[in-house]
């Protein structure tokens, strides 16, 4: 599992076995009552330690198009890999509550939102959970996904498939324009 963060660049030490990472994606094109996607963002990771999840390790922000709608105003992504005692069922309850508290507003489907959480991987969990699909389905094949995971850890490697992140991001043919923000 991620040991520490590393100080310097708040990305995960090289760990020896990450089967065990609960990873979830942070998404927003829709900045809410916040003054930025940025700030929506902040917002959403600030929640998780009071609903029981701690924050191990954290990817950049990641911009880029809408998708699957490019019309739509551009996203910012980004990848957490936590550590919680929640199962499965319970993490996605919490991720759902923490966007309803940050302002998301459930329309038609992928329109934009102020706080999109994904569960994209529970350790080494996968099927049909009572409706809860692990690892999430399309994660591998996008790269605002995959980009920031593999930046955390790019040895990670998916449950099914048993690719690592680093090759399903270089292979990602979703949101092939997005790209890492420098941080401040």
């Amino acid at each position: 599992m991620i040991e520490k963060m590393n100080a310097r660049n708040d990305t995960a030490e090289t760990a020896s076995d990450l089967d065990d990472a609960v990873i979830v994606a942070l998404g927003c094109n829709d900045k809410g009552a916040w003054s930025s996607c940025v700030e929506a963002l902040e917002a959403g990771l600030a929640r998780f330690r009071a609903e029981g999840v701690d924050v191990l390790a954290r990817s950049s922000w990641w911009s880029s198009q809408a998708w699957p709608d490019p019309t739509d105003p551009p996203f910012l992504n980004g990848v957490v890999i936590v550590s919680t005692a929640q199962d499965a069922r319970t993490l996605m309850r919490t991720l759902a509550r923490i966007e309803d508290v940050c302002g998301r507003v459930r329309t038609a489907r992928n329109a934009p939102r102020t706080l999109d959480l994904d569960l994209i991987a529970y350790g080494r969990l996968s099927g049909d959970l009572d409706g809860l699909i692990l690892p999430h389905p399309r994660a591998a094949e996008r790269l605002f996904v995959m980009g920031p995971l593999a930046e955390l850890a790019p040895e990670w490697r998916h449950p099914v498939c048993g690719r690592m992140a680093r090759e399903l991001a270089a292979e990602a043919q979703v949101g092939r324009d997005a790209f890492p923000l420098r941080r401040a």
